[in-house]
């Protein structure tokens, strides 16, 4: 008789041991989601981290502050949110990646924390109260950059220059041809730049996320 117990609580253990293992599975099955960031000036994000504190001082943003740092009264480390930065310019471009803190604002050198936040940092805060399975963010963003001739994307088609500028061109004697030609080279340039790091992320979003779960997947 006392085998027989035995063995129904042992098959009961199981059974619950089971079904916690299986919600487990599915609570790690959540696709990981994916938000692109990309702008300029602003969504680089110039704003630095000891500047928090005038934060607190207004009483209608004194709660976000509280979300923004952690028990230690440091910026808070976001466990289940990542981020991929792309930034730069010509040799300087570079990525940034890990999990999501400040420190991914504006950046001198793209691979480096530059002491700054851009509108990620509270994106990925308040994204993470909303959701529970793992977030990614993939931010591209360079300041000085126009939607015309920069992120000029393929359908808005080439740029096209003024008769009045390009009267003005050939009176200052500029070769008309050159110009049309440096200017098709720069067109669209941060947008492929954007699009190609996008692309690379997920390719391989496991490198940037080591949190996704592939059998998951992504939306985007």
């Amino acid at each position: 008789m006392r085998n027989t117990v035995r063995s129904v609580r042992s098959v009961i253990t199981a059974v619950a041991l089971g079904l916690m293992s299986g919600t487990a599975s599915l609570a790690a099955a959540e696709p990981l989601k994916v938000y692109i960031l990309a702008g300029q000036s602003n969504m680089e994000g110039h704003a630095r981290i000891e500047t928090f504190d005038y934060i607190g001082d207004d009483p209608a943003t004194a709660p976000m502050l509280k979300e923004m740092r952690g028990t230690d009264g440091k910026p808070r480390i976001c466990e289940n949110v990542w981020i991929s930065y792309y930034t730069g310019g010509g040799e300087k471009s570079g990525e940034g990646f890990g999990k999501l803190t400040a420190g991914y604002g504006a950046r001198s050198n793209p691979t480096e924390d530059g002491g700054k936040i851009g509108p990620e940092f509270t994106f990925g805060i308040y994204a993470s109260k909303a959701y529970d399975g793992p977030i990614l963010l993939i931010k591209t963003a360079w300041g000085g950059k126009s939607l015309n001739t920069d992120f000029r994307s393929p359908s808005a088609g080439p740029y096209q220059f003024s008769d009045d500028l390009l009267a003005m061109f050939k009176k200052q004697g500029k070769d008309i041809e050159a110009v049309k030609a440096e200017k098709a080279k720069a067109t669209g340039h941060y947008y492929r730049l954007m699009i190609e790091h996008v692309k690379k992320v997920l390719a391989d979003p496991k490198r940037v996320c080591p949190a996704y779960d592939e059998k998951a997947g992504y939306e985007l």
